[in-house]
């Protein structure tokens, strides 16, 4: 009985290890290498033009091609081209760029009513009463909010199909700037931030190959 027990005892453990090592070896390739991540940044430096593509939507064509394309032209990290054979890169996506109006119901009242009649006939004489009371106050009200709301999810790919980079960005618009020109801002500083990160990463290899003996 001892050796059955000792044997089922082992037996739980090799499982447990085995699990262990497979959630580990899981979870390692669920997550991307640094140096895959930092090897797709690089590649960013490699881009000189870029073709910004209609992103697909719901709702038709909106005006986020447009807004991308104004932003990043301000950031000049690229040459953008409005041919897409002669560029290195194309920045697609999906993007909406909505309008509605939400409506917000509210009615405050208050409403009380009474009444208390009675009536006798005795000895000839008749004695009526009667008394009544009654309040009311009824407030009915609709609130109606006009919204707008953008959001943009895009990658830069490559010719061959590689995507170097992606990101995705929403807005209910900002203070200076409506919901699809703050979205457009969003992505160009993202991929701005992955660029300068880019070349800093190209910096330290260089910098490292100097001083390699």
């Amino acid at each position: 009985m001892g050796t059955l027990r000792a044997w089922r005892a082992v037996w739980a453990a090799l499982v447990a290890l085995l699990l262990g090592v497979a959630a580990l070896s899981g979870a390692e390739t669920r997550q991307p290498a640094p140096d895959l991540i930092e090897k797709q940044l690089l590649k960013l430096l490699s881009i000189r033009t870029v073709y910004v593509a209609e992103l697909t939507s719901r709702g038709g064509r909106g005006p986020l091609r447009d807004m991308l394309i104004s932003s990043l032209q301000r950031r000049g990290l690229f040459v953008l081209t409005e041919d897409e054979t002669n560029a290195d890169a194309v920045l697609k996506g999906s993007g909406e760029d909505l309008v509605f109006s939400d409506y917000d119901h509210s009615r405050n009242g208050l409403n009380a009513r009474g009444a208390f009649s009675s009536s006798r006939r005795e000895g000839g004489e008749s004695d009526y009463g009667s008394a009544s009371f009654g309040v009311g106050e009824t407030d009915a009200s609709t609130r109606r909010e006009r919204k707008h709301e953008a959001a943009a999810a895009v990658r830069l790919v490559l010719a061959d199909g590689e995507i170097v980079w992606s990101t995705t960005q929403e807005s209910q618009g900002a203070k200076f700037l409506g919901s699809s020109a703050d979205v457009a801002e969003k992505v160009a500083k993202h991929l701005a931030a992955a660029f300068e990160r880019a070349k800093k990463l190209a910096q330290q290899g260089h910098t490292n190959t100097q001083g390699a003996p």
